[in-house]
């Protein structure tokens, strides 16, 4: 029987390199959460609220359609956080100016605010990891995890943006 190591040129990843990096991202997703999860739980949010909080905080006046494609869940799932998060005043919906059919996203100031609370920790984080591993390894980092991205639109969604314009 071959050797793995004989199969796989030498510029790519051996099997364990790839099931240490799995493991990674489970480790590294479970401490990027764990501060906003315990925030969240004090308004008992989970991770879905969290989630459009985030993108409708980087992506003002986002259409309700455009949340969906990003989040890929059902109309029905995203109907119940939103729904809650607009009932709570952390959300408001308007209608469009050329098609009032459509429903625009935008933060309250109180949505603003727990947008904000649970960012914070994971910037911090984030930015220290940065610090820490240096350009290279950060743009190697971006390119791993742009890697990963299935979906094509997706990555050209960060391909074309600088990373200052995120």
């Amino acid at each position: 029987m071959s050797d793995i190591k004989s199969l796989v040129p030498p510029s790519s990843p051996i099997e364990d390199e790839v099931w240490q990096g799995i493991e990674l991202l489970f480790f590294a997703y479970r401490d990027f959460t764990a501060e906003p999860d315990t925030i969240l739980a004090q308004y008992d949010f989970g991770r879905a609220h969290h989630r459009v909080i985030h993108f409708v905080g980087r992506h003002p006046q986002m259409t309700v359609g455009e949340l969906l494609g990003i989040l890929r869940i059902t109309k029905q799932s995203l109907s119940r956080v939103l729904g809650q998060l607009v009932r709570q005043g952390f959300i408001i919906q308007r209608p469009g100016a050329r098609d009032r059919r459509q429903r625009l996203l935008d933060l309250t100031s109180k949505g603003r605010e727990l947008e904000r609370q649970l960012s914070e920790p994971q910037r911090v984080r984030v930015a220290n990891a940065y610090r820490q591993a240096g350009a290279r390894a950060v743009e190697g980092f971006r390119k791993v995890l742009l890697g990963i991205i299935a979906d094509e639109d997706d990555r050209r969604r960060f391909e074309r943006m600088s990373p200052g314009k995120q």
